[in-house]
Order: C-alpha cells, then sequence, then structure tokens
C-alpha cells in the first residue's frame, strides 16, 4: 500500500493506535525500507538516509497534505537518554521530533549530534574575545 494512501484507506488516529508494518521507497535516497529492525513497532523514516515524508499533522493522524520530504536537521536527548531526530519539512518548513530507531545509521547520527560543534554560529577565531566580553580573562588554558 502506497503511504500516501494511508490517510485515505483508514479512519482518523489509526496509525496512534496501530502499527505501521509496511514496506516502503525512501523517498529521498530510493532505498526500500522494511519495517523490522528499527525496535519499534512505528517506523517513522529511512534508517539509511534518515528522512522521512510529510505525511502527519500530529503524530499518526496521516493528516498533511504536503508530502514533502522531512530533512533530519538535528538530534536531541530527550530527558529519559533516548535520543529523537529532529526533522524540517523541505516543502512546508514544517518540524517534527521522532526517536531512533535500532537500524538506523549511526554514521549519520552522529553526523549530525556534530554539527553544532563542526559549524559554530560564530568565527572560532573570536574565542578569547568572546571570553573577556562575557567576564572571563580571554585565556585559553589547556
Amino acid at each position: 500500500m502506497n503511504r500516501e494512501n494511508k490517510k485515505k484507506s483508514f479512519e482518523k488516529g489509526y496509525y496512534k493506535t496501530h502499527a505501521c508494518d509496511e514496506t516502503f521507497v525512501c523517498k529521498f535516497c530510493g532505498r526500500t525500507v522494511v519495517p523490522t529492525g528499527a525496535g519499534s513497532d512505528h517506523r517513522n523514516h529511512c534508517p539509511n538516509c534518515l528522512c522521512s515524508q510529510h505525511l502527519d499533522n500530529e503524530p499518526g493522524d496521516r493528516e498533511a497534505d504536503c508530502g514533502g520530504i522531512m530533512e533530519p536537521i538535528a538530534v536531541w536527548v530527550r530527558k529519559n537518554g533516548e535520543w529523537a531526530i529532529v526533522h524540517r519539512c523541505r516543502v512546508c518548513g514544517a518540524l517534527s521530533s521522532n526517536r531512533i530507531a535500532a537500524d538506523d545509521n549511526p554514521m549519520k547520527l552522529m553526523s549530525l549530534a556534530m554539527k553544532p560543534l563542526a559549524n559554530p554560529p560564530f568565527p572560532l577565531e573570536r574565542i578569547e574575545e568572546m571570553t573577556k566580553m562575557m567576564g572571563g580573562d580571554g585565556e585559553l588554558k589547556w
């Protein structure tokens, strides 16, 4: 069954209470994604590229009309220690958070986690100057 047609096939809220057990083809990388291996009954993104498709306005409702690619932009750690992926829709800009799956690409997850360190919001050459402005002595002690 096509993921795009699910909201037409099932009653509202069906996927909030039922497992999503269909195989689908990733709209971004083209890989076939199977439901097994996720460690959950709700596979919602490709384990290879971590992309998803904008299907829900609220988790499981299949009410989104957008259908755009949900690109992984960051990871965060929930208070219980579980990691989650932050996705942003390339079409409408909607944000969502999805728990990681057991078979997600670990290198892709780590590259998302390292993104703020690899590309900081300020020039690293100015860190001493910025530290002085915040009341520190500006010296970097190693």
